[in-house]
């Protein structure tokens, strides 16, 4: 059993001296000193010696333990220590090299108008309600007050998908939707993308951005809608902002008004951007039509209401003084770094 020992000892030292990863090492430590490894066969052997020759060998045992826990611990902090320099190497990084620059985007102006606007109406206790930009031809006209032979189901200034579904032409299908589905009191804004039949221009475009809003409570009037209209405007465009109220005629609003805005650039003393005339248009609203109310199931009697709609595009022209439309989706990067 001596020679066995010997022979362990010599055996697992000339393995140890030809390992090189981290894997041969755990293949001798488990060959030699695992559960079943040579050492602890030996170890159970034991049993047959006589009481003179157990304590010898069980020295001996140990004594090749010791040595080859030892070993492989002395070897493996090496092999440590070597894979640990050869990482720093292939990680090192040369500081003299010139940097990369990061560059980082920016949300897009239309996006920056859209969010603005939805903070300001957010904080007078509004929420923001959203609906297909497919719809049935019901909830885009009909619950509209918009009848069957108006100009605006002309197939000139609407994409049909078919007979009954057209993509909107405006958001106010989310304000039937909600009127539907909703009992009054109502404050909702109706952000979202609109689809009409125009050709591309400076000013004009087949796809682009409105908000609308709608308010439904008992006892609203126009006072509150001009207030609301006043504040919006002095929130976007300044505190000196002023609007003014022209009458117009919209279907789902009775009475109705074009809002003016005095001019941004020339706070209302005319020039290039106002025309000379000091005003500039930026939106429609009105009283909630009761043809509109009783349709959608609310009763005019009890209850009425003011909407307003704006083209987002627009507010965006005015803000940031662009002239040409096309310039908010042709993703020029020259372009949009400037906002």
């Amino acid at each position: 059993m001596r020679e066995q020992l010997e022979s362990i000892r010599a055996n697992a030292e000339t393995e140890l001296s030809k390992a090189t990863t981290l894997q041969e090492f755990e293949a001798i430590r488990v060959k030699y000193l695992g559960k079943k490894g040579e050492l602890t066969s030996v170890l159970r052997g034991m049993g047959a010696l006589s009481a003179d020759e157990r304590p010898i060998i069980g020295q001996l045992a140990n004594e090749v333990r010791s040595f080859l826990e030892e070993k492989i611990e002395e070897l493996l902090t090496q092999l440590n220590e070597k894979l640990k320099i050869e990482a720093l190497e292939k990680e090192k990084i040369d500081i003299s090299l010139p940097g990369k620059k990061k560059f980082f985007g920016k949300k897009h102006p239309l996006t920056q108008v859209i969010d603005e606007l939805e903070e300001i109406f957010l904080g007078m206790g509004y929420q923001i309600a959203e609906g297909p930009e497919v719809e049935l031809d019901y909830f885009n006209f009909g619950a509209l007050n918009i009848p069957k032979n108006h100009p605006a189901r002309d197939v000139q200034d609407t994409f049909y998908i078919n007979e009954d579904v057209v993509l909107r032409t405006q958001t106010s299908p989310v304000q039937a939707r909600v009127m539907k589905s909703q009992s009054p009191p109502i404050r909702i804004i109706c952000p979202g993308r609109v689809y009409r039949s125009d050709e591309v221009d400076a000013t004009h475009s087949p796809v682009f951005n409105q908000i609308e809003g709608l308010v439904i409570d008992k006892g609203v009037n126009m006072g509150d809608l001009v207030g609301t209209l006043q504040l919006f405007a002095q929130r976007v465009f300044g505190e000196n902002t002023k609007i003014r109220l022209r009458p117009h005629h919209f279907p789902f609003t009775e009475p109705s008004a074009e809002v003016d805005v005095t001019c941004w650039s020339c706070g209302g003393s005319g020039c290039r951007m106002c025309k000379g005339e000091g005003w500039v248009e930026i939106l429609g609203a009105g009283m909630v039509n009761p043809k509109v109310l009783i349709e959608c199931g609310i009763d005019p009697e009890v209850y009425t209401g003011f909407a307003f709609g704006m083209g987002i595009e627009r507010i965006a022209m005015a803000k940031f003084n662009i002239d040409d439309l096309r310039l908010l989706v042709e993703n020029d990067l020259r372009f949009l770094k400037q906002f």
